[in-house]
């Protein structure tokens, strides 16, 4: 399911919102799927769960999830939900993009890259 990466500086909650938009984006988790509650996926990841509650309250204002009250929290099955994740995939990549062009990635080298992952050919060289 989530995985943290303790050493990354990414805060812990911005890595819950981006799994869980991940896992909708690679349809790993439909609309209507459940999430876990708050309570364990807290025990699940060793993580306080004012900051699961405060994830699930950044994935609800972005409409990827929505909640209901006793039941808990559910993938949105909508349009609205699926450009929320689109928009947060986009700006990943727009921040890993910065973050390459500042180690001295050239926009070409990235366009190979581009195009080696959507398989247009190319060989990017690791």
């Amino acid at each position: 399911m989530l995985q943290l990466n303790y050493k990354s500086g990414v805060p812990i909650c911005d890595q819950i919102v981006n799994g869980f938009i991940r896992m909708r984006a690679l349809g790993i988790s439909g609309g209507g799927d459940q999430l876990p509650s708050v309570r364990s996926l807290a025990v699940e990841l060793g993580v306080n769960p004012n900051t699961i509650q405060k994830a699930y309250q950044t994935l609800e204002g972005m409409g990827v999830i929505y909640s209901v009250k006793g039941k808990g929290s559910f993938f949105s099955d909508d349009a609205e939900s699926d450009i929320a994740v689109i928009k947060s995939v986009k700006k990943e990549f727009r921040t890993a993009v910065a973050n390459a062009a500042e180690l001295g990635i050239t926009a070409a080298e990235l366009i190979e890259i581009v195009n080696e992952v959507c398989g247009k050919g190319g060989t990017a060289n690791d």
